[in-house]
Parts: C-alpha cells; structure tokens; sequence
C-alpha cells in the first residue's frame, strides 16, 4: 500500500504517520529525511541537492523525485510506504506520478487530514516550550501544572515566534494556496481520501484505518 499524508500545520498529521507506520508496517518517507541521508551518505543526487542548498535556492522537482525513486526501491519499501511532505504542488506530482509509471508502481491512497482555520489557530498558538528539556505544552488543551513553567524539569516554558496569530494566519493561506490544486488533482484520479482531523487522536486514527482497511 503506497500513501501519500496530506494536511495543514496543526493538523497533527505528524502524530497519525507515527500511528500509521506501526500499523502498517510501512516506513514514513519525508523529504527532509531524504536529503540528510543522502548527503551523509554523499551519494550523487545528494550532492547535486546541496549545491542548491547552500546557495539558498530550492532544490529542483526533479532531483527531490529522483531521492524518493532511491528511496522507494528500498527493500522496507517493498510492502509499500507513506510520502509525508512530498508532493507540496501539481507540479511535484505530475513528476512523481511519471516517475512511478516508469516503475511500474502506483499511489493507492491519498489522506488528507481535515482541520477548520479556526482550531488550527487554536492549537497552533496554544503551544508551548520548555526552553531546558524541551518538552511541550498546550495553553487549552495540555496546560501546565504552574503558569509559564515546566512540570517535568521547572524550566521556562516559551512560545515560538512564528506561533503568533498573523504568523499562523499567513502560513494557513500559504498552505491553502499551493495544496487546494493539489488536493483537487488527486481527487480527479480518485485517490483522494479526506479525514475529520477534529477530535481525540484515537477518533482521528480509526477514520484513517477505517478507510486504508
């Protein structure tokens, strides 16, 4: 089974892929993953990537489609995988979707993780902290025992900079803005699955199973 892992900011797609690769047994491929691997291992695409890379540029479609053809030809590829992060635009899944031809493979599923603007924004700028150990909090939905402070080592608990409303905001309309056509291209080849991402993350993974059966 091959799946792609669509969803906004906030929509706690992280948490469900972590739940889906130990049901299913088949590994979480990201893109981020991909490049660090590559270039540790200094194989040839990841070379050609970091040159992109350190210039501050994007890395190419193309490059980005020929890791993830490395990486699904994997033998713990072989019961399938779950792209998470990739494709982001048409453009990215038109390559993708000339790559598998060649390979005589398909996407199965596409899932995407439904959440109203209005919750994400509830989540996104509830988040909090520990500047010590790192552990995270939620204003709303996982308080801390003790206003601003850690219950796990009592360091300061801080929000991000980019967790601020505005911020939140803009990065929700860039999303919307580059994956709508998206969801709309794999809806067409009747891949899409859309997923109630409101509720406890149990509800939210028994409708994603539900549906991958």
């Amino acid at each position: 089974m091959n799946v792609i892992l669509l969803g906004p900011p906030g929509a706690g797609k992280g948490t469900q892929a972590k739940r889906l690769v130990g049901k299913y047994g088949i590994p979480q491929i990201s893109t981020g993953d991909m490049l660090r691997a590559a270039l540790k291992e200094g194989a040839p695409l990841g070379l050609e990537a970091k040159k992109y890379m350190d210039a501050g540029g994007l890395v190419p479609d193309t490059v980005v489609v020929g890791l993830v053809r490395e990486r699904i030809q994997k033998a713990d590829c072989a019961g399938g995988y779950m792209l998470d992060g990739f494709p982001r635009n048409v453009s990215q899944a038109e390559v993708l979707d000339g790559m598998l031809v060649e390979l005589g493979k398909k996407i199965d599923h596409v899932v995407c993780v439904e959440v109203p603007n209005e919750e994400l924004l509830v989540r996104l700028t509830g988040r909090l902290t520990c500047r010590t150990c790192g552990s995270g909090f939620h204003l709303k939905f996982d308080p801390p025992a003790k206003p601003g402070v850690c219950d796990k080592c009592a360091g300061e608990l801080y929000q991000r900079d980019d967790d601020n409303e505005a911020t939140v905001s803009s990065r929700l309309k860039t999303y919307a803005d580059s994956t709508e056509p998206l969801i709309n291209y794999y809806e067409r080849q009747g891949k899409l699955r859309r997923i109630n991402g409101v509720g406890s993350m149990d509800e939210i993974f028994e409708r994603v199973a539900a549906i991958l059966g």
